[in-house]
């Protein structure tokens, strides 16, 4: 049983499931079988992108998880004794039918008290950064992931649950063919990398013209956007500080990366604005998921510092902009009075980020952190504001 009843129905706009190792290849054409493989290193599992052992994710095969909310002390008190990320994370578990499947997800969410939640996949975050010097490949390792979501999860479980697919941008004939094979099996919100595009002369912003049609596609269909924390491949840029050429190792202290933890997810906003995006398709619903909000007001304070210098630069006011179209999913130890104040409580979404070590073992707790917020006010963020966006 949840922690205590609410009155009004949760909806969580960040749940996790945990992929088996078919998840990638088991819709893989053959002639790309060896793009993705699991390889043995010392007794240990590890996932191979053409041949490069990953750590990016230390147990790719999630047999073995952190608990959930293993990390709430950590994120309540910080880490005053410097503990390891394995002595933070504590005793680990087995994974359990309901991180692996949507029959038994859903049970668990019943006793956990969440009545409908977003779904997104784990493994995903690393594709695109690995291969993004093979735009056709990220293609069509997506849409075997996609496939595999599908067969496994659906995209619509019994209307509580919205499995996120995954949709990259390279080619944009390509991803607007995703999207609608995505649509026609019935997915109402989907997932994209919060990162320049890879493509064949190079990365570039989404939200540069050239997309457009695909935008308007997102748009015409009413389609949420999850822009959730991924590998958005800054990485590159930290490597060059510290004279390294080792990927993104998010369970690995770095403090220097965790300065600029944030940095991929402001650039995707003030791109979207900076280059029109919103501005040309003033209807998207876009939601920022699992990056926090500490980076907002910056963020705002800079882009009225830049249109009040440059107004000519700008198709609108660029705050509005980002006020209209941008929903952000705070993480729970960050002031939500603030945040709503600042962007409005109809943009503010309850995330719990479970089952994952870093969200809450209790996600209906998450409530605490509204404080003295109206009841009003509450139901909106713990589930009326995703319920209104994705039209349930």
């Amino acid at each position: 049983m949840p922690s205590r009843v609410l009155s009004y129905p949760l909806f969580d706009a960040d749940n996790h499931l945990y992929e088996t190792e078919e998840a990638l290849t088991r819709h893989l054409p053959k002639q790309y079988a060896g793009a993705i493989q699991y390889v043995q290193v010392k007794g240990r599992t590890k996932i191979a992108i053409r041949g490069q052992i990953s750590e990016y994710i230390p147990n790719p095969t999630f047999e073995v998880v952190a608990r959930p909310g293993s990390m709430e002390e950590y994120f309540r008190n910080g880490n005053p004794e410097g503990k390891s990320r394995r002595e933070i994370f504590g005793e680990p578990m087995r994974s359990i039918p309901a991180f692996r499947e949507p029959g038994p997800r859903m049970e668990l969410m019943d006793e956990l008290g969440i009545q409908r939640t977003l779904m997104f996949p784990t493994l995903a975050s690393l594709i695109e950064e690995r291969m993004r010097d093979d735009p056709e490949l990220i293609h069509v390792v997506t849409h075997s992931l996609n496939q595999w979501l599908h067969e496994e999860w659906s995209f619509n479980y019994k209307d509580r649950i919205y499995t996120t697919p995954v949709i990259s941008l390279p080619i944009v004939d390509k991803a607007i063919a995703e999207l609608d094979w995505c649509l026609e099996r019935g997915a109402k919100a989907v997932l994209i990398r919060p990162a320049p595009v890879p493509g064949f002369r190079g990365p570039r912003s989404f939200a540069l013209p050239e997309f457009d049609p695909f935008w308007k596609r997102i748009q015409d269909e009413g389609v949420v956007v999850g822009m959730h924390s991924s590998d958005s491949g800054y990485s590159r840029y930290a490597n060059e500080w510290e004279g390294s050429s080792r990927e993104m190792l998010p369970f690995q202290t770095n403090t220097f990366r965790m300065v600029h933890e944030w940095r991929p997810v402001t650039d995707a906003v003030a791109s979207m604005v900076c280059h029109g995006l919103l501005s040309r398709f003033p209807e998207l619903r876009m939601t920022v998921i699992e990056n926090g909000s500490s980076w907002m007001a910056p963020l705002l304070t800079m882009l009225a510092d830049v249109h009040k210098k440059a107004p000519e630069g700008f198709g609108e006011d660029p705050v509005e902009a980002v006020k209209r179209n941008v929903h952000v999913s705070p993480f729970w130890e960050e002031d939500m009075s603030e945040l709503a104040e600042l962007i409005g409580v109809d943009r503010v979404l309850f995330g719990s980020d479970y089952p994952h070590p870093e969200g809450l073992a209790d996600p209906v707790s998450y409530v605490d952190a509204l404080g003295t917020m109206t009841d009003a006010d509450k139901a909106k963020i713990m589930g009326g504001n995703l319920a209104r966006l994705m039209a349930v």
